[in-house]
């Protein structure tokens, strides 16, 4: 199958081999994948996040990185076919996204960070039946490869357990912390605010139901907002990954506050836990989307409640695929750029 495929750090375009499906495994063909951040720091850092998965437990320890594998875990496909002994629930033909996750009997590996299941830089992935979800016929193919990415926001504004007396605040308003706000908005969190260095990316934060979108060089988001009653934010989460942020919020934060910390740092962070401790806060860690979150990201977008139109950039074939990834870190990217494997 064409691929855009990983080695030794490298974003190469070629042939790889044809996954084949085994027992509850879906061979899906691919339409669309989206280009994400994490993409981009796996070229950089892919041997660091091996070698931490390997010490310290992780999905990613069985993946080599001098060795060819074909990232991608923001994708929609058609289901072509089923290994032997499947369940074959949805029909093939039908179009079909999933969490990125593969169960095997050791554990799970990961759609796109594997060199058993292929991501959605190919043409052809391998999905657990299991955990596939439908998606419907009507959906347009760039809305649908949106559904991972605002699932995991939605994940991580649910970690937070918010409620209609919370203030929440989004540090970082990229692909996670646009989820987190509309995850925010569908549960009635008001006021929300939104802070980031880039005029483009709170633009965005406002668009996605943010109330206040702040430079945080020129205002700080923990101030008193006069427009809700000088209420100040109480609910803080950290979608940014950088070290030094979580000391920061715990520095800023009020008593008895929330963090959920959403950004992956994989670098070592120094805690005065004396300063946490004297605020009585609470820090929780969020991690990847699990099904629920899927099914109302898919849901949100189907009905509008949520509109990820403004996201969405280019469609591009392979051959783009390096140049794309190395342009991510610009803030008026889109927030989100979509390969088709099918086209060169």
């Amino acid at each position: 199958m064409k691929a855009a495929y990983v080695e030794n750090g490298q974003v190469l375009v070629g042939e790889q081999p044809e996954p084949v499906p085994g027992k509850g495994q879906a061979l899906v063909r691919t339409h669309v994948c989206g280009l994400c951040a994490s993409d981009a720091h796996f070229l950089s850092g892919g041997r660091n996040i091996i070698e931490l998965s390997q010490r310290l437990g992780g999905p990613y320890a069985a993946l080599d990185f001098e060795k060819p594998f074909v990232p991608g875990h923001e994708f929609v496909g058609e289901v072509l076919d089923y290994g032997p002994g499947s369940a074959r629930i949805i029909k093939p033909g039908s179009k079909v996204t999933s969490v990125p996750v593969m169960m095997t009997d050791g554990g799970h590996a990961v759609v796109g960070y594997s060199h058993e299941c292929p991501g959605g830089f190919g043409e052809l992935m391998l999905l657990d039946e299991n955990i596939i979800i439908e998606v419907p016929d009507g959906m347009p193919d760039e809305h649908a490869a949106c559904i991972e990415p605002l699932a995991v926001g939605l994940e991580h504004a649910r970690r937070g357990r918010p409620d209609k007396d919370d203030a929440a605040l989004v540090i970082g308003c990229g692909a996670i912390g646009l989820g987190v706000i509309a995850g925010l908005k569908l549960m009635g969190v008001a006021p929300i605010v939104a802070a980031d260095f880039h005029a483009s990316r709170r633009e965005q934060a406002l668009k996605m139901g943010a109330h206040i979108a702040v430079d945080p060089r020129e205002i700080s988001p923990y101030a008193p907002l006069p427009d809700f009653g000088n209420r100040q934010v109480n609910l803080i989460y950290e979608c940014v990954g950088l070290p030094g942020m979580l000391q920061n919020i715990i520095e800023s934060a009020p008593f008895d506050g929330r963090i959920v910390m959403g950004g992956y740092c994989m670098e070592q962070e120094h805690l005065f836990v004396f300063a946490a401790q004297n605020k009585r806060l609470n820090i929780q860690f969020a991690s990847g989307e699990e099904p629920q979150d899927m099914d109302l990201a898919l849901r949100s977008i189907d009905d509008g409640s949520i509109d990820i139109t403004p996201w969405l950039g280019d469609r591009i074939g392979l051959s783009k695929v390096a140049e794309t990834i190395a342009s991510m870190s610009d803030p008026d990217a889109p927030v989100r750029t979509v390969v088709d494997p099918r086209q060169m």
